[in-house]
């Protein structure tokens, strides 16, 4: 028979992969190197991309990505924002992946930003917020709605911290805390995570391992999760999240979709699956979420 904290730690995925599945200057803030690749917005809504030539009296010359020479009045300026070279692919812009951070529900090392945060919801009624207290720290929290007029709904906590490490490395780390009132015989538990991600915002692989954590005492052996995503165009991207479960023997759960997003939001169209779920669902339980992300990073 599993242990306690195996059967706790099942419900809990079984919960948590239904629940949670750049640097911007002012107007009046000229990038002094006028090689800078750069996304104005003026006030009448306009968007302009391209590079700056020159600089002048209340003034920039800019050359967009089409050619065309353009003088830009810096009053009419409403953000300026930077551009990587990276994100500039066969000449298109494509805007920063608003959802770097987490894959369905699990995380990747990537963090958000100060001052940057975004709202998740899955199948309408699981409900989630994460917000960048720090470029480095960021804090979640997440509530199921079935259980909330019962006065007992499930919910969890998510601090987590990530860092860059190297050009294309990061590593993270975290808790989770879970409360599942009355969906769950036990009321308290959690996970304590580590992972490491290799590649871009745009690319990139996840490696984890976690603890589970029943009545303070952790498990004897890991959680094991790797998750990947890969951006096949501007507003579309592949997505996969895995989960190998220690039980008698370890216990896979997987799941594959594809990812909507604009620059602001994403929408994950997924399916999570195992050999038992396959047996009687052969592409496995339908997934669902969208997040729309909210406010700027802070410098």
């Amino acid at each position: 028979m599993a242990p306690n904290y195996v059967n706790a730690i099942s419900r809990t995925l079984t919960l948590v992969c239904c629940l949670f599945f750049t640097a911007t200057v002012f107007a009046q803030d000229v990038p002094r190197d006028t090689a800078s690749s750069v996304k104005i917005e003026m006030l009448d809504g306009t968007v302009l991309l391209g590079k700056i030539k020159s600089r002048g009296d209340g003034v920039i010359f800019l050359t967009t990505m089409s050619g065309v020479e353009a003088s830009v009045p810096l009053n009419q300026i409403k953000e300026m924002t930077t551009i990587s070279s990276t994100s500039i692919h066969k000449g298109e812009y494509w805007f920063e992946n608003p959802n770097a951070t987490r894959y369905l529900f699990g995380p990747s090392a990537f963090n958000l930003k100060k001052g940057e945060g975004y709202y998740q919801n899955t199948y309408l009624f699981l409900n989630s917020f994460n917000y960048g207290v720090t470029d480095y720290f960021s804090i979640g929290g997440g509530i199921e709605l079935l259980t909330l007029f019962n006065g007992s709904p499930a919910f969890v906590l998510t601090p987590k911290v990530g860092f860059r490490t190297g050009p294309k490395t990061s590593m993270g780390g975290g808790r989770l805390y879970a409360n599942l009132g009355e969906l769950g015989d036990r009321s308290n538990f959690g996970i304590a995570y580590g992972v490491v991600t290799r590649g871009t915002v745009d690319k990139n692989l996840t490696v984890g391992l976690g603890w589970g954590i029943v009545d303070n005492e952790f498990s004897s052996r890991p959680i094991i999760t790797f998750s990947g995503m890969t951006r096949l165009s501007k507003k579309i991207a592949l997505v996969s999240e895995n989960w190998i479960v220690p039980a008698d023997i370890y216990y896979p759960l997987f799941s594959y979709g594809i990812r909507f997003f604009g620059e602001k939001m994403a929408i994950d169209l997924a399916f999570i699956n195992n050999p038992d779920i396959a047996s009687e669902v052969v592409i496995g339980i339908p997934y669902v979420d969208f997040m729309v992300k909210f406010g700027k990073p802070k410098r």
